[in-house]
């Protein structure tokens, strides 16, 4: 290894190592129901997610909107198998059933889980759908999302998913504690911990050689063959790798909002995401995980006044009504993706050397020299 890359990787290191001594520090500071941890957990949680469809969209070239289907099955992985035995045994959440689960695991088997079954079902999806390229895969997909919503409502399923009901008090944020203790762990900083393993190990398969072989197909199917690349192995293998992430990302948005119910992953989430991959840049890890944060700030915080008759100190009740922040956020979207066509990041990095160049475009001493 050269002396520049040491030097990024030390960089890249002492930065992580900033950003979650910060939140520590917001965890012990700021109270627990502060706006601020719930754009954090969020923010993050879309990051996953994001990422986990740039692998495909950007990446391998695969329009899929499938990935509100696959974190249904991620959340109800996790919510099914954390889910106290007892809880399960009574009828506080299963009253209308009796749950076929009779055990319960831990918090990290659960997230394992809810990735698995996932990535399980995306493999037998994958077989026929992956045959299928551009607008026909993103139909099959969606499709496919849309019948899993479906099906996990559905009557006959009602001992393993309680039907349309509610699955609550299983093991969220509240409830998780340090390994081998009873200490309560930062509920902000355990998911910004799994979530930064993840998204290091979407960074490590893209920079590996089936990365670049995702890329090759991306670019050109017909010279990515001619070199040996098994198209529909690959495309299997980046198709199941998303899911399992995105399952994974389903059983943390879970833990987030206490409950789960399939109505909660609709197709507008999918689209939700999908928008935020193409803010980020399609292609860009670190475009997508910083249009997460922009758009949960932008979407929970900064524009919430607007429905509540007041922002910025204006006070105008009778056009700042309920609805209107959904107005002005559509209106920003617009302007963002007209004024920048492929993202903030486009295909490109955050780095050291492009954070410190673009400080120096803004200085006008420094642009002048």
């Amino acid at each position: 290894m050269d002396r520049e890359k040491r030097n990024h990787l030390v960089r890249l290191f002492v930065a992580i190592a900033a950003l979650y001594i910060f939140i520590t520090i917001l965890e012990f500071t700021l109270r627990p129901t502060s706006i601020v941890f719930t754009v954090l957990r969020k923010g993050a949680i879309y990051s996953l997610v994001a990422v986990s469809m740039n692998l495909l969209n950007g990446f391998t070239g695969l329009f899929s909107l499938g990935q509100a289907g696959f974190m249904l099955l991620g959340a109800y992985t996790y919510a099914i198998l954390t889910m106290p035995l007892s809880v399960k045994q009574s009828e506080r959440v299963y009253k209308y059933y009796d749950c076929i689960v009779q055990f319960d695991t831990g918090v990290f088997i659960g997230l394992i889980a809810a990735g698995l079954v996932a990535a399980l079902f995306a493999f037998f999806i994958g077989l026929p759908v992956l045959r299928l390229k551009s607008d026909y895969l993103a139909i099959a997909t969606l499709g496919f999302a849309e019948i899993i919503r479906a099906i996990f409502q559905w009557d006959v399923l009602g001992p393993l998913t309680n039907g349309a009901n509610l699955l609550r008090e299983f093991k969220d944020l509240s409830r998780i504690t340090i390994p081998f203790t009873d200490i309560p762990f930062p509920p902000t900083l355990f998911v910004f911990i799994v979530v930064g393993i993840c998204i290091l190990l979407i960074v490590l398969l893209i920079n590996s050689s089936y990365g670049r072989a995702f890329k090759a197909i991306r670019d050109d199917e017909t010279a990515a063959e001619a070199m040996g690349i098994n198209l529909f192995r690959h495309k299997e293998l980046s198709f199941v790798i998303s899911s399992f992430f995105a399952g994974i990302s389903g059983a943390l948005l879970a833990m987030f909002q206490y409950t789960v119910q399939a109505q909660q992953f609709r197709t507008v989430l999918t689209y939700e995401i999908l928008l935020i991959v193409v803010i980020g840049g399609i292609g860009s890890i670190s475009g997508s995980c910083i249009a997460s944060f922009l758009y949960i700030a932008l979407s929970e915080w900064w524009l919430r006044g607007l429905d509540m008759g007041s922002f910025l100190g204006i006070d105008a009740p009778n056009l700042f009504r309920s609805g209107f922040r959904r107005l002005v956020f559509s209106v920003i979207i617009m302007v963002i993706v007209l004024f920048f066509s492929r993202g903030i990041m486009g295909d490109k990095e955050l780095s050291y050397e492009r954070l410190r160049s673009g400080i120096r475009r803004l200085i006008p001493g420094r642009r002048a020299r």
